[in-house]
């Protein structure tokens, strides 16, 4: 392999602007010298001629005193250093490196630590083993880097000295970033403050919360893929959702889900995918994919479906936050989307799952996350966008006789190694939406329904079906009722009656008048 250079002085790399005068460097660098075909990194790393530091969400700028040396083995030793591990730059990287030349790479550090990161990288990504002696001597080393990414405790690789604490397997691996936003999250320990507030609330007030909940976050997720679905088929999901967690996940058990989701499979193939996918819109006229996403190839799914359910079960049995646990999974699975239809709401159904299986919230408890999801639908997509359209454009295709896609080149890769760091921010901004804003409303609701329902059997013993229709309708009249209603269903009330069951509904439930 010829001599590679690093140094990039651009003043826009890949569409975006450069902070300052400079180079690039670490994983951007290796990227363009090398030609990877894979998405630029979220995050790149920028070495400024001025005596600067500084972080936005695009660039992390160094002072010029951390200018890397002209070749790839530095260039890759301040990767690991200040911008962690990116699985899919290594796995593309090995593919292109002639192995005598990264042997010769290794041997330079045979005992430093990022040589051994990068010899082990390289054998637990290929399943190669390079021509190298097993370490005789040298203190164990982690490979992820807890100040950058987060990771599991991990199991120690005598024959590199290695720690291998990521959170997953060579099948199935992504990984996140440590932001400041997560771990504002993780350390405020929301979970517990939701417990905290449970124990306060009367367990009648809770079942029915639950039970109310559980439904509109099964009718929010069908809302989101753009279906009504009628009440019995809403309140069955509903069901399901409330036991996620109880039985395993598995193929046999994601199929018996699907088949909850879609009601008629007359015109749907059931089951793992036989076939290429996409999510997108056709053109007009002639029908041809127009794609926002293009799912895994239906070959690759076997592989990677086992991938996420071990990288499942070693998440669940493991101390990393179960928030982050939930996004890597449930968004791996929909990024994949292994069947024809119902991967939406099975990769929100995926996120209760893990977050039961971590005990996050309880077996059939209240926690109606996809109500969340589709009040912020637009960050939603905008979320699901900021890892399909960078990689949209490294998979090669072309339509099919039947208007679906033929994907041309390997892109298995691309699902196993991505960065989830967006997707986790995205799912705690829902989980804490869920629990400091759609749970205590619906609480709250339900504890004024009951003082106000008290007060009607007390002053006027109307019957329950009755109170439930007179708070409808003082609902609908934002604390009147209608005269309509007063024509009809409530004729037997005075003018004074209903004056007075209006000014009590408004003081109950806090409407100005």
């Amino acid at each position: 392999m010829s001599i590679k250079h690093f140094s990039l002085q651009l003043s826009v790399f890949h569409g975006r602007k450069v902070p300052d005068e400079g180079v690039i460097v670490g994983y951007g660098a290796i990227i363009e010298a090398y030609k990877l075909p894979v998405p630029i990194p979220q995050q790149l790393a920028f070495v400024s001629t001025k005596k600067r530091q500084s972080e936005t969400e695009e660039w992390k700028v160094f002072p010029s005193r951390y200018l890397p040396e002209e070749n790839l083995y530095k260039q890759l030793i301040f990767a690991f250093k200040y911008e962690g591990v990116n699985l899919l730059v290594f796995k593309k990287l090995f593919e292109v490196l002639e192995t005598k030349e990264l042997e010769n790479m290794l041997q330079q550090e045979s005992l430093g630590q990022y040589s051994r990161r990068i010899w082990f990288l390289y054998e637990w990504l290929t399943g190669s083993i390079l021509n190298l002696p097993d370490l005789k001597t040298g203190n164990l080393v982690p490979l992820l880097d807890e100040k950058i990414q987060y990771a599991v405790k991990g199991a120690s690789s005598p024959r590199h000295k290695v720690i291998n604490n990521l959170p997953g397997t060579p099948q199935f691996c992504p990984l996140i970033r440590k932001t400041e936003k997560l771990e504002s999250y993780i350390q405020s320990d929301i979970r517990k403050q939701k417990s905290t507030y449970l124990d306060r609330v009367h367990k009648d007030v809770l079942q029915r919360a639950s039970a109310y909940l559980l439904l509109k976050d099964s009718k929010a997720s069908f809302t989101i893929e753009g279906e009504k679905p009628r009440s019995n088929r809403a309140a069955r999901w509903g069901n399901a959702i409330g036991q996620a967690g109880i039985n395993p996940l598995s193929i046999d058990e994601l199929n018996r889900l699907q088949q909850l989701v879609i009601e008629n499979d007359r015109f749907t193939t059931m089951g793992i995918r036989k076939q290429q996918g996409f999510v997108g819109d056709r053109e007009r006229e002639s029908g041809e994919p127009i794609p926002d996403h293009i799912s895994a190839r239906f070959e690759d799914l076997d592989s990677l479906m086992e991938g996420l359910i071990s990288t499942k079960e070693i998440l669940v049995n493991s101390e990393i936050d179960p928030v982050l646990a939930a996004a890597k999974i449930a968004f791996g699975f929909v990024f994949i989307h292994p069947y024809v239809d119902g991967n939406g709401r099975l990769h929100r159904y995926i996120i209760h799952h893990v977050l039961a299986k971590m005990n996050y919230s309880e077996q059939g408890m209240i926690f109606p996350v996809s109500a969340s999801i589709l009040s912020h639908i637009k960050d939603y997509n905008k979320t699901l966008e900021s890892y399909s359209h960078p990689v949209l454009s490294h998979i090669e295709w072309e339509p099919s006789t039947n208007n679906n896609v033929v994907v041309l080149n390997e892109t298995i890769d691309y699902y196993r190694y991505y960065d989830a760091t967006k997707q986790a921010e995205f799912l705690y901004d829902c989980v804490h939406d869920t629990l400091v804003n759609i749970i205590p409303n619906e609480v709250d609701y339900l504890r004024k329904y009951d003082e106000f329902k008290r007060y009607v059997e007390d002053t006027y013993e109307m019957p329950d079906d009755l109170i439930s229709l007179l708070v409808r309708f003082l609902e609908q009249g934002n604390g009147k009722l209608s005269k309509r209603a007063l024509k009809k269903e409530f004729i037997a009330l005075t003018e004074l009656e209903s004056s007075d069951l209006e000014m009590n509904f408004n003081e109950i439930f806090e409407l100005e008048e």
